[in-house]
């Protein structure tokens, strides 16, 4: 039997290392197939891509060419009016402060801030022990020397009486031959020595130079002084007021001068404001004014210039403003900041633009941009009242022109928005 040998294919061993690499890299990644479709298509694309850029291009070129839109207003008549604005507070007529006059321990105190008060209520009430006691010593020593004075005088008259009652009895008995002319002569005497010494008591209590007078004079007076003392205790409201601080609490010892109360006087309202040295000229008395709270923004009232400093501060180079306010309102508190606007000047009817078509440079020259032919263009004007939103065109425009509102460089291309 023949044995064959196995049946297999010479393998071929590459040349090199280059080329063994290569048919490892073939076997591991085919190349892939550009598909003939794709080949077509790119030019394709790259034309539609070129076009859009290109109309992109265009519509930028256009944008950048075409003028600025802008806005514009109409130059028309209306009212204008021009005001000082000032910050100021509210001051009552008065605030007097309530003090102690004597040394003490307050006893009671009868208020609490915010409350309002009358004339004469009473507020603070000191330990008055000693002032009341000495009150009671002076008016029981007056009692008693003017009760010494009217016995003196109610005795003297008595004696007078009596002495007046023996001579008509004396006067009866002689006629009769009872007693003798020299026993009514007696009575007599004695009726006139009652009489002058009722005279000189009564005397004495109504005049001056008497002792008994004297005394009661001095006792008086220390009654007077002991009352006096007495009232220190208590401290009234001098007026109508209301209390917007109190210092002081039952217990506390208090001394001469020292304020336990601050009051604000109930009365005509004033506001008080500082306007700039500059607007002195603009402000004048009896001149309206607009005045709002800040706590109240939303809330007005009328006002007018009662009293313009007659100097200037020189330290703040402000001029004191004080105003009347007729009708206050009820929210209105003292020391209150408020705002104040002053109306200086007034036209009715008057050639307007809005403030900010306005570009002003120096006193009543100013200019404003119109559209012209496409264009912006810079007019001078001479300028009125100016106001908060609106200023007075006294020459330069015409009614019905239009001008520019909006921010654009003068001579630059535009296009009024309509």
């Amino acid at each position: 039997m023949v044995a064959h040998a196995p049946n297999f294919a010479p393998i071929r061993q590459p040349q090199n290392d280059l080329e063994d690499r290569s048919n490892q890299v073939t076997r591991s990644h085919p190349s892939p197939e550009v598909s003939e479709d794709d080949e077509q298509q790119r030019p394709r694309r790259l034309r539609i891509a070129a076009v859009v850029a290109v109309a992109l291009l265009a519509a930028l070129l256009v944008w950048f060419a075409l003028p600025e839109r802008v806005e514009a207003t109409v130059v028309e008549r209306s009212d204008v009016a021009r005001a000082v604005v000032l910050t100021g507070r509210v001051r009552p007529p008065a605030r007097p402060l309530v003090g102690a006059s004597v040394s003490g321990t307050v006893r009671e105190v009868l208020v609490q801030e915010g409350d309002r008060v009358a004339a004469g209520q009473l507020l603070v009430r000191l330990d008055d022990a000693q002032p009341a006691a000495a009150v009671a010593e002076a008016r029981a020593a007056l009692s008693e020397a003017g009760a010494s004075a009217r016995a003196e005088v109610e005795r003297t008259a008595r004696d007078y009486q009596q002495a007046e009652r023996d001579l008509e009895r004396a006067r009866s008995l002689n006629q009769a031959g009872a007693i003798s002319q020299r026993e009514l002569e007696q009575a007599a005497q004695r009726a006139a020595d009652a009489r002058e010494a009722m005279e000189v008591a009564r005397a004495r209590s109504t005049s001056s130079g008497g002792s008994a007078l004297a005394t009661v004079a001095r006792l008086q007076a220390a009654l007077e002084g002991a009352q006096a003392q007495l009232a220190l205790t208590r401290l009234a409201a001098p007026a109508a007021a209301t209390v917007i601080l109190r210092r002081v609490d039952p217990g506390d010892v208090v001394t001469p001068g020292q304020v336990l109360l601050e009051l604000a006087l109930h009365g005509s309202t004033e506001i008080v404001a500082f306007a700039s040295e500059d607007a002195l000229g603009d402000l004048q008395r009896e001149a309206r004014a607009l005045v709002s709270a800040d706590a109240y923004p939303g809330e007005t009232f009328p006002a007018r210039i009662s009293w313009i400093a007659p100097a200037v501060d020189p330290t703040q180079g402000t001029v004191e403003v004080r105003f009347a306010v007729p009708k206050p309102p009820a929210y209105l508190l003292p020391d209150m900041t408020v705002s104040v606007d002053v109306e200086v000047s007034q036209r009715t009817g008057a050639l307007v633009v809005p403030r900010e078509a306005v570009r002003q440079t120096g006193g009543d020259s100013g200019w404003v941009l119109v559209e012209q032919g496409g264009r912006a263009l810079r007019r001078s004007v001479r300028l009125g009242i100016i106001g908060p939103d609106r200023v007075e065109i006294l020459e330069g425009l015409a009614e019905g022109e239009l001008v520019l509102t909006s921010d654009v460089e003068p001579d630059s291309r535009v296009r009024v928005r309509r």
